[in-house]
């Protein structure tokens, strides 16, 4: 069997991150990634699409990402349920983030500024999750 995602985009809002009860640190924040190709009216639609992140990884995204700037996730689908407080079953579906790539420079203040223009691979920024997701 095989789950693997990789994707590119902008976060949508800045990183939020938090700590579960064991203290583990986890950030949460959603990429928006254009689909490859432009619907009847001629323009590229998106897709919004949430991501997770884990222990030291959770902590450098929240650190270094921002909305706006570009990023690379490699990870794998979940889907998870829980019961919402009006006792109905929620279905959450996300990226699980194992590795992330930083691709915008860290003072970058104008990330829509001519993207395909610069060198990326100078402000890479490679961090993976080293550790066993908690649950």
């Amino acid at each position: 069997m095989l789950n693997r995602v990789v994707l590119i985009g902008r976060l949508t809002k800045d990183p939020e991150l938090r700590y579960t009860p064991n203290g583990v640190a986890v950030t949460s924040f959603t990429l928006a990634v254009d689909r490859t190709y432009k619907n009847a009216q001629g323009e590229r639609e998106t897709d919004f699409i949430p991501c997770v992140v884990f222990r030291q990884l959770a902590e450098l995204c929240a650190n270094y990402l921002a909305k706006g700037r570009l990023a690379a996730v490699d990870g794998r689908i979940q889907v998870r349920s829980y019961e919402a407080q009006d006792g109905q079953r929620r279905w959450v579906t996300e990226v699980l983030g194992e590795n992330v790539r930083f691709l915008s420079p860290k003072d970058s203040n104008n990330p829509s500024s001519s993207a395909g223009s610069e060198d990326f691979g100078s402000f890479a920024h490679e961090v993976s999750l080293d550790d066993d997701i908690p649950f």
